[in-house]
């Protein structure tokens, strides 16, 4: 079956790895980063679950409130406005175009799926040089539904004239693709370094160590 490959952004696509120095100045320990933003993704998980809704730009703020609470520190505006802006500029993993370019070649639709904002996405992916390989850049800000309630998924879907059957959505997050997949969507697993499936969750078809070998999985299955 031929289908839509829509793509999270943020870890999937973008590597927020390059925030850690901003973390290493304000915190003194880069790896809050990480702790920042599982905070981010339990915050979003509950305001879905408990059918609440703020922008995911408001979520990381509020994250970033309660990672530096939890030092007993108190962030300056400045000191935010470093970190949450940094989000904007992220780069792109290494392999992301050439993985995008190896799936257009194929044939194979392209389109992004955020919870960020659009505005917020389009400037993420402009600034990372990989916007105009997207026919769509897509967010659930649109239905005030954050991934991975099925909402976002399955408005991906619509607005790419699509059934939720026809899309395959590429997430390095096991939240993400079991969203996806509950919605009716197939999916592929970015199985970068510490990210793994979630057990309890169906599995997807594909599975792929980096963007380019989950590409070429996808050429061969969707295109």
């Amino acid at each position: 079956m031929a289908r839509v490959s829509v793509f999270d952004v943020n870890e999937t696509l973008l590597d927020l790895g390059a925030l850690d120095p901003r973390f290493e100045r304000v915190f003194g320990d880069a790896a809050v980063r990480r702790e920042w933003f599982q905070q981010v993704l339990q915050s979003a998980l509950v305001a879905t679950v408990t059918g609440s809704y703020s922008d995911f730009g408001a979520v990381g703020a509020a994250a970033l409130q309660m990672t530096a609470a939890r030092r007993g520190m108190e962030l300056s505006d400045e000191d935010k406005q470093d970190i949450l802006g940094g989000m904007r500029g992220l780069p792109p993993h290494p392999e992301a175009a050439e993985a995008l370019d190896r799936l257009r070649d194929a044939g194979v639709r392209l389109a992004a799926l955020t919870n960020s904002t659009e505005e917020v996405a389009n400037a993420q992916l402009s600034d990372a040089g990989l916007a105009d390989r997207f026919e769509q850049i897509l967010s659930a800000d649109t239905v005030r539904r954050l991934k991975p309630a099925p909402e976002p998924y399955r408005a991906a879907a619509n607005s790419l004239g699509v059934g939720a059957e026809e899309v395959r959505l590429v997430a390095a997050h096991a939240w993400d693709v079991a969203g996806a997949m509950r919605a009716g969507c197939a999916a592929a697993f970015v199985a970068r370094p510490g990210m793994v499936l979630d057990p309890l969750a169906q599995a997807p078809d594909i599975v792929g160590s980096d963007l380019n070998e989950v590409a070429a999985l996808i050429a061969a299955a969707d295109s």
